[in-house]
């Protein structure tokens, strides 16, 4: 097969209480609120984007937050760890920062070079933040919230937990990642040459029960197409060689087909086109709830059934009040 992922796109979770979903990712991690929209697929629940100051691929955490959602299991079948990319010499001032904010972390491991601080969101995500030797040229959001020498670069790695390796490899390599570093039961795949935003780590754990997606689990992982024609074409060779892929959605901000890993985890390639700049200003991302031409009727309906989001105004420096 000719398709050849550049990296991670997205990740995308469940999450309880919105606004307590949106007061850690803005105040706590320092991430920016990219986009206000609605869950397509039920449309009375928010769809929360959270990336850089434009929310370039590569950079995104979403959600969608339902308060009161029962908790899920982490476990086999699904992706347990999403992980950031932040300075090699910022590890010690998260592990300050995060404490002082009252998040539970723990001690900092190294793992093949890279230093990485492991801990929790408010619903039980298992989140953390590595430090790549390489470095990372991305550049952080900077609002003042979090410092911008200390500033989450974006996405680092996601890690699946399977109960064997092999299928999920070979459909990695079917998804032009290669295999890079083996520690124990963890397998790491590389997209082209690899570095923060371009790895996925497979843990082979076969006695840990099957993980239930609900409130603080991960719903699937992205990954890049670089446009809607290579994405098209991805799409007929994965169909022709067997797996069971949904046909090209239309997500406003990116086009998506989805389908399953053999381990069990949701995967998608969405585009990089069109972006979230598609239906609101840079200075505006975020701030209002934006809808598909297709829920613009109901308005007003999703607008009285969805809680209401209180943003800082760091989210948006430099736009009217």
């Amino acid at each position: 097969m000719s398709i050849a992922t550049s990296g991670l796109h997205h990740v995308t979770a469940i999450a309880g209480d919105p606004q307590r979903n949106a007061d850690f990712y803005l105040r706590t991690l320092g991430l920016r609120l990219v986009k206000t929209t609605v869950n397509f697929d039920d449309p009375g629940t928010y769809h929360l984007y959270y990336g850089d100051e434009a929310g370039r691929p590569g950079s995104l955490l979403t959600f969608f937050p339902w308060k009161g959602a029962p908790s899920g299991r982490h476990g086999t079948g699904q992706a347990t760890t999403t992980s950031f990319s932040v300075p090699e010499a910022s590890i010690g001032w998260w592990k300050q920062h995060l404490t002082a904010q009252g998040v539970e972390v723990g001690q900092v491991q190294n793992r093949d070079g890279e230093d990485a601080l492991h801990f929790r969101d408010p619903d039980g995500l298992a989140l953390s933040l590595v430090a790549h030797p390489q470095g990372d040229p991305r550049a952080p959001w900077d609002n003042g919230i979090v410092p911008a020498e200390h500033g989450v670069r974006g996405l680092h790695s996601v890690t699946l937990s399977v109960t064997a390796e092999e299928a999920t490899a070979a459909m990695f390599d079917g998804l032009g990642l290669s295999f890079a570093a083996q520690d124990g039961n963890r397998f790491r795949f590389a997209a082209g040459e690899g570095g923060p935003g371009a790895f996925v780590d497979v843990l082979v754990t076969p006695d840990v029960p099957q993980g239930l997606v609900a409130a603080g689990a991960v719903h699937h992982v992205a990954w890049r197409a670089p446009d809607e024609g290579t994405q098209a074409t991805w799409r007929e060779e994965l169909a022709g060689s067997g797996v069971n892929v949904t046909s090209i959605l239309d997500r406003q901000y990116f086009r998506s087909i989805y389908f399953r890993e053999p381990g069990g985890t949701l995967l998608e390639i969405a585009t990089d086109e069109p972006g979230f700049t598609a239906d609101e200003p840079l200075l505006e991302l975020g701030r209002a709830l934006k809808l598909p031409p297709w829920l613009e009727p109901n308005r007003a309906e999703i607008d009285r059934m969805l809680p209401k989001l209180n943003l800082p105004a760091e989210n948006n420096p430099g736009a009217e009040a």
